[in-house]
């Protein structure tokens, strides 16, 4: 077994507490999901017995908003978009198709596509569209009331993202970081754009974000020569 260095233990210590560190992102989940959840049981009153209070796909909208929130899968429409469409695209696969294996993954698919088009993709939303695929076409189907909870789960979610990320210090919605009032060094944002389309790859990282790594990175490289 490794043994805990004085240096190692200051630099978990570090990653739990910084600005961005676990134990924020953890207690902000914490309070999201315990939050939606709450609300959620406050409005279905007499129905809460019959509807999700909570559903499986929050938990992992949770670590995107409260984890990464900088990521483009992180921001509000994304979040809101993605799941909400998805459910809907998930509960009339199910409706309409009545196979639940057909409407899986017909579901999914097209989930996907309209995430795409809308320009909120949302992994979770996935997953939002398989629950509601599977429940709508399981023995006792579910309907438009279904969507009620999953809707105050994900609106509320947002709610305390919003809140709770600007509180400690992290702006959300997500704003790329200014550039200083110095020159661009040589290579113009279309170059990064072109990379990108040659690689013929999507990052998990906004493009200004990228633009505004490469030229702080550019001017250390140069400060140190």
């Amino acid at each position: 077994m490794r043994r805990l260095t004085g240096e190692s233990l200051k630099a978990r210590f570090t990653s739990a507490i910084g600005h961005l560190g676990w134990l924020r992102g953890a207690a902000g989940a914490a309070i999201g999901i315990g939050t939606s959840g709450a609300i959620t049981l406050l409005l279905l009153g007499t129905n809460s017995a019959a509807l999700p209070f909570l559903v499986a796909p929050l938990g992992a909208s949770a670590v995107l908003v409260f984890c990464v929130p900088a990521s483009p899968l992180a921001q509000p429409w994304a979040v809101i978009g993605g799941d909400l469409l998805s459910s809907l695209v998930g509960l009339a696969a199910g409706h309409f198709l009545g196979d639940p294996w057909l409407a899986a993954w017909v579901a999914v698919g097209t989930a996907i596509a309209v995430m795409a088009l809308a320009r909120c993709l949302h992994p979770p939303g996935g997953a939002c569209a398989l629950l509601c695929a599977l429940g709508a076409s399981g023995e006792i189907p579910w309907g438009g009331a279904h969507f009620l909870p999953i809707a105050a789960n994900v609106l509320v979610l947002c709610a305390v993202g919003w809140m709770f990320n600007n509180l400690t210090g992290h702006p959300w919605p997500h704003r790329p970081p200014r550039l200083p009032e110095q020159p661009r060094l040589p290579y113009r944002r279309q170059d990064v754009e072109a990379v990108l389309a040659e690689w013929n790859e999507v990052l998990d990282i906004d493009i200004d974000d990228l633009d505004a790594v490469i030229q702080a990175v550019l001017r250390q490289g140069a400060q140190k020569r």
